[in-house]
């Protein structure tokens, strides 16, 4: 059994054949059932990454290979489309029925599913994205946080194993975005699925297994949520800030508050303060 879903090696992209590359010699390996998360700016190369492992895009030079199979070749395509599904920034530009379920059902008959197993997979595709509900509703009246949660169960419904999110809350509301984000994270948790998060946003890279961070094409910092938000000078090179409760929590400690490192969420910051209170009624 393969133990890396995705294996990349120094893989280079360039949108023309003499121009500057948008990704330049990456490397980076994707175990099975990992939450990764890639950050940068716009124009980082992150979103070309995205697109290089689903085989959307073919790499200038280097592989790119999922399930062992390499995306250079052609008659892999369709089997690694189906093994690596991917969810985009804009909610609508997904959406290719006039109902819900139809919508969800639009891969599988793509990849030749018999018409008598689809139901099954739709239903249960569409109860793992908690949108069972809205089966026979048009996508088209749904939030934006409820479209990219069916855009999630249409990839599901073909049994893809990774999943590549591409920005996907970036057009989205507070709660859609948690919404959506919280799906991903229960599938990851309760089902296994492998995801690789594309995003700009450091609190959702925060809560990621892994954090790639990227500038100009390259991967520039690699490591734990901890290990990579401790470093904020190469951050503000990239234009990119660290969360800002782990912002909060570096202040404090500035001011002498024994705050421990590696704060990352709300979470860590209310155990931090719940831990000095104790600390001080002891005193």
């Amino acid at each position: 059994m393969l133990k890396n879903l995705i294996e990349i090696e120094n893989v280079s992209f360039s949108y023309e054949e003499e121009g500057e590359p948008a990704v330049k010699n990456v490397s980076l390996s994707i175990p099975k059932g990992a939450f990764y998360a890639v950050l940068g700016q716009n124009g980082s190369g992150k979103s070309t990454l995205a697109k290089l492992m689903n085989g959307l895009y073919k790499p200038s030079s280097g592989t790119v290979k999922v399930y062992g199979m390499d995306t250079a070749d052609d008659d892999k395509t369709w089997e690694i489309r189906q093994r690596a599904g991917m969810v985009f920034q804009n909610p609508d530009n997904q959406l290719v029925a006039t109902v819900v379920k139809d919508d969800v059902a639009f891969g599988l008959e793509n990849i030749g599913v018999p018409t008598e197993d689809m139901p099954a997979r739709i239903e249960q595709a569409l109860r793992d994205v908690g949108m069972q509900e809205f089966a026979d509703r048009s996508p088209h009246h749904l939030s934006g946080g409820q479209k990219q949660r069916v855009a999630i169960a249409g990839a599901l419904a073909m049994q893809s194993d990774i999943i590549i999110f591409d920005e996907a809350t970036a057009m989205l509301d507070p709660r859609g975005r948690q919404e959506v984000f919280s799906v991903v994270q229960q599938l990851n948790r309760n089902r296994g699925l492998t995801v690789v998060w594309i995003t700009h946003y450091m609190e959702e890279a925060a809560l990621a297994d892994r954090v790639f961070v990227m500038h100009r094409g390259e991967v520039v910092l690699e490591g734990t949520p901890s290990e990579v938000f401790s470093h904020a000078d190469i951050l503000k090179k990239c234009k990119l800030r660290q969360p800002p409760v782990t912002e909060i929590a570096e202040n404090l400690r500035e001011k002498g508050f024994d705050i421990s490192s590696g704060v990352l969420t709300a979470e860590d910051m209310v155990r931090e303060v719940k831990r000095l209170c104790a600390s001080s009624w002891k005193k």
